[in-house]
């Protein structure tokens, strides 16, 4: 059967809203959610039509995490770094890898900031020491998205023998000599399996290398950087579409008995959420013109990639602290869902790269300094 993004997406967001409380209460994987876009083919979006999967690109992936957003923010950033590393994949990897990937059998994820760089994920501290026809890998990674579930990690070391600051390879999850760090117990976010990862002495083999040895950089600034900013911008609109609706519903649906008027019969409300509206509306503008800039490589594709996920992450905070003063106390309690995504707002400021460094790299760009 062909494959159908629309009911591909119905699928998985009528499993990531059923579980989307349970998830965030528990702090445990969207399985549900997951599991949905394996059985749909979803998990094989970017993969190419040639491997088995159905051929579409980084604009029906980020049209899908908006949507999904909506429902439960963890699920969407289990699959954002899914196809961010089934990009790299694609382009990168072996073919049984990307066949797998297409028929929803592998799960993958971004293996690149380090505890010694932190959020400078561009410059690994781990090595790569070559061992005959194999290397052995040595790291102490952090934060990696679904750490406990991918089937394997796009991973980033120094080169092992060629100049370059890195080089990316495949590095399966069940490898001898990964050692998983405590489970994720965080703010926002509270599904994503993000956790820390130590490599002692992992060998993998020659074959699973990602590209050319020193190219690592190179596909993270080319491949990686377009499609996270892109995807993590649409986590953040899907996730202001959900307060701005349930800010409306409450205020519409709301009323003080005694007046016979609702909360949006009041000024200031409905100023509060045309505010929200029209800063979604302008952030969603951005995104789009992104999406546009890298299709088209037009010559400001690599200033709309520093913007969005600057702008969106911004946003994002903006719209639902607006969103839980506009609900007063209802919007603290956990059924209206408000205050679950006040929290999982919060998580793209942080994502390497941070908002703080995309302002730094943007006004590099402006004034025509080199950004590293």
């Amino acid at each position: 059967m062909p494959f159908q993004l629309s009911s591909a997406l119905e699928a998985v967001t009528t499993a990531a809203r059923a579980a989307a409380h349970e998830v965030d209460a528990q702090g445990r994987f969207p399985k549900e959610a997951v599991d949905a876009a394996r059985r749909t083919g979803l998990l094989g979006l970017v993969s190419a039509v040639e491997v088995g999967g159905a051929g579409l690109g980084l604009r029906q992936a980020a049209l899908a995490v908006e949507t999904i957003a909506q429902d439960c923010g963890s699920a969407a950033m289990v699959l954002t770094m899914h196809w961010c590393g089934a990009t790299v994949i694609e382009k990168l990897g072996r073919e049984p890898v990307r066949r797998a990937i297409a028929r929803g059998d592998h799960l993958s994820t971004l293996a690149f900031s380090e505890s010694g760089s932190r959020s400078h994920f561009w410059a690994p501290m781990g090595t790569a020491t070559l061992a005959g026809d194999a290397v052995e890998l040595q790291a102490d990674k952090s934060w990696i998205t679904s750490a406990n579930h991918a089937d394997a990690y796009v991973w980033s070391s120094r080169p092992s023998s060629a100049s370059g600051m890195s080089t990316l390879w495949l590095v399966p999850r069940d490898a001898a000599g990964l050692e998983m760090g405590a489970a994720y117990d965080g703010f926002g976010l509270r599904g994503n399996d993000s956790c820390a990862v130590r490599a002692r002495s992992v060998r993998v083999a020659m074959a699973s290398r990602l590209g050319e040895d020193g190219a690592g950089f190179d596909a993270m600034m080319r491949i990686v950087l377009p499609t996270f900013s892109v995807l993590i911008a649409a986590g953040s609109i899907g996730i202001m579409e959900a307060a701005l609706s349930a800010t409306v519903k409450h205020c519409t649906e709301t009323h003080h008995m005694h007046l016979s008027t609702s909360l949006a019969d009041l000024p200031t409300i409905r100023e509060t959420i045309a505010r929200m509206r029209i800063r979604v509306d302008a952030t969603r503008a951005l995104w789009l013109d992104s999406l546009d800039a890298i299709e088209r490589a037009r010559p400001d594709a690599m200033l709309r990639v520093l913007e969005v996920k600057a702008a969106a992450a911004d946003a994002a905070i903006e719209v639902v602290d607006a969103a839980m003063r506009a609900g007063g106390g209802a919007a603290y309690r956990k059924e209206a869902g408000l205050e679950r995504r006040f929290r999982d707002a919060r998580a793209a400021a942080v994502m390497a790269p941070t908002s703080d460094q995309l302002h730094d790299f943007l006004g590099k760009a402006v004034c025509g300094m080199p950004l590293f």
